[in-house]
């Protein structure tokens, strides 16, 4: 058994206290940046004129630019470190959100839609990476999680700023407030360590050392030098590309990819980005109705519910998180397709129907399930399975599959309600949660408690469960 598994309970240092904070300034900035432009849409509209395919851009390139930052966070991660890495998301975010606060037309607010989703993308692969080489590994399901948390954290910020700014509709102070947390990012990270890991492979083993002392002197550093050597002393020292898809690494791969794309593709954030609209179609008549119903049964509800993640991630695991998730994502999501089916076969009245309550209520307990299970624990596995030598562009290339995904959802989720109409919508959604219930439960193994040492022994030819 390795030091990492064993010394877990020796308390908390100041530096891995700062690990910390960056993990949740990150992922507080990819919450905002994900659910403020639901409020923002009203206003951007009334003052650009947009057209439907315009607003489909305006909300979903921020996930082109995601993307991009993913596949480059990946390089950055590789080749410049964890920390670097967090210091260019943060200068990404803060361009970003000036560029779109002081836009003057629609295509400089694409622009700075494309540069937040940029940094978007670099954090969503650094930030949990740096989590995960850094937590001890009693822990690490706790300290990914915490990433989640600080995204459900974000958007809810997101949308109390919306509803507060709501009948105003100043959508440029709504954009524009995510500067002052990437500001503090950027400040946090300054003096932060870098990942022993990612240094022992560099061939920085005094700096190494000196980060392992820092984060957690209570372990004997030798040792745990030790540990990483043993794990990477079969990978090369500067793994390509091609490497992340060596027959060797293809089933944690297939596992990374399959965990990201069914993320995305079961709705969430097809809900997170046009949640007011959800309820307008549901009877919330004013922009104050909907960004109410939005700012609690979504906001508050999935920070709530993240915190389940991160209480039992690491107590029953990360399977049985999953599939619960699942069965209850799928059955709310089945539970609004109904309610919408009957709103369109009714006489819409002037305020919330009794179907338009029951989305409410269903939609609650979707947020629930997802931000204890697809939410947090797919950033998990994916951050744990890969081997150190690809971790950092293996990680890379499932986030960009996620966001491809998730470009796909929020780009054509108008157009497909306008096909379809929104019982269809949903009730597809719902047959993606049973399809990847299935998947997962044939596919996924468990991970809870195990060094990420162990965890790549997995995949050993030589281990029947790599076959």
């Amino acid at each position: 058994m390795t030091t990492e598994t064993t010394s877990s309970g020796g308390g908390w240092s100041a530096a891995l206290l700062l690990v910390l904070v960056a993990v949740l300034l990150a992922g507080a900035l990819f919450g905002y940046d994900q659910g403020v432009i639901s409020g923002a849409l009203t206003g951007v509209q009334r003052d650009f004129k947009l057209s439907p395919l315009l607003v489909e851009v305006v909300t979903s390139w921020v996930t082109l630019g995601a993307l991009a930052g993913s596949l480059a966070g990946g390089e950055l991660a590789d080749r410049l470190g964890r920390r670097k890495a967090l210091l260019a998301a943060a200068a990404l975010f803060t361009a970003g959100a000036m560029i779109e606060a002081l836009a003057p037309g629609v295509v400089t607010l694409v622009s700075g839609r494309l540069v937040v989703g940029f940094g978007v993308g670099v954090a969503a692969v650094a930030a949990p990476l740096y989590a995960a080489e850094l937590a001890p590994a009693a822990q690490r399901g706790r300290f990914v999680s915490c990433y989640q948390l600080a995204i459900t954290l974000g958007i809810f910020f997101s949308y109390l700023v919306d509803a507060a700014l709501a009948e105003a509709g100043e959508w440029r102070i709504m954009l524009g407030v995510s500067a002052a947390p990437a500001l503090l990012l950027l400040i946090a990270m300054l003096p932060a360590v870098e990942s022993p890991r990612w240094l022992v492979r560099a061939g920085r083993r005094e700096e190494a050392r000196a980060a392992i002392v820092r984060v957690r002197p209570w372990i004997d550093p030798d040792v745990r030098l030790a540990s990483i050597d043993a794990a990477l002393k079969d990978d090369p020292a500067n793994a390509s590309w091609g490497e992340v898809f060596n027959p060797a690494w293809r089933r944690p791969l297939m596992i990374g990819l399959g965990l990201a794309v069914f993320q995305q593709i079961t709705g969430i954030n097809a809900i997170i980005y046009y949640s007011d609209r959800i309820f307008a179609a549901a009877g919330f008549a004013t922009p104050l109705a909907q960004a109410q119903a939005t700012t609690w049964a979504i906001g508050a509800v999935n920070v709530l519910a993240t915190l389940i993640a991160i209480a039992f991630i690491d107590r029953l695991g990360r399977r049985p998180l999953l599939l619960a998730g699942l069965v209850g994502m799928g059955l709310s999501l089945a539970a609004v397709g109904a309610a919408f089916f009957s709103i369109t076969s009714a006489v819409p009245s002037g305020g919330p129907t009794t179907a338009g309550i029951v989305t409410l209520v269903a939609l609650v307990i979707f947020i629930i399930s997802f931000a204890f299970s697809l939410g947090p624990v797919v950033w998990t596995v994916i951050n744990e399975i890969f081997p150190g030598s690809v971790r950092g562009r293996a990680v890379a290339v499932a986030t960009a599959v996620n966001w491809g995904a998730a470009f796909i959802v929020s780009e054509f989720f108008l157009t497909l309600v306008d096909a379809i109409g929104e019982a269809w919508t949903f009730w597809l959604f719902a047959l993606f949660c049973v399809v990847g219930g299935v998947w997962i439960y044939r596919q996924v193994p468990e991970t809870k408690g195990s060094s990420l040492e162990q965890i790549q022994a997995l995949w050993s030819p030589s281990n029947p469960a790599a076959k």
